[in-house]
């Protein structure tokens, strides 16, 4: 999937470090401050950025589905260990859980994208 987007790989790359980012910024604001997504939950938030940065980061680098599944989910517990030291907020782990299942339907996400691509992963 990384060969169809070599084109646009840097602009890829920068949405992904764009909403990581993003992502964490709004995690560790005080919780009068942090921005929501309509009426969703916060598990909701985290499942949906999850989904999110799991695809870019597939399509931004050539990364496997473990090294994907292991830096998010280091990234989810760095941000509940953040949450932890922020005032007004608390560390949870059901935001780790749901960041899990979003990890997994990211990955999902993005092997239906191969496959309709009809590119295989090896060609990064």
């Amino acid at each position: 999937m990384y060969f169809v987007f070599k084109d646009h790989v840097q602009t890829v790359r920068s949405l992904f470090w764009i909403v990581l980012i993003g992502s964490y910024i709004s995690a560790i604001l005080p919780q009068e401050m942090a921005p929501t997504i309509g009426h969703l939950s916060d598990k909701w938030t985290h499942f949906l950025a999850f989904s999110v940065l799991t695809v870019l980061l597939r399509l931004a680098y050539c990364v496997s589905m473990v090294q994907t599944s292991l830096l998010l989910f280091a990234y989810g517990v760095f941000i509940e260990v953040s949450q932890y030291f922020t005032p007004n907020r608390s560390a949870e782990v059901l935001d780790v859980i749901a960041d899990v299942i979003g990890i997994g339907l990211g990955l999902i996400v993005y092997n239906v994208l191969q496959r309709v691509s009809r590119v295989p992963d090896e060609e990064c």
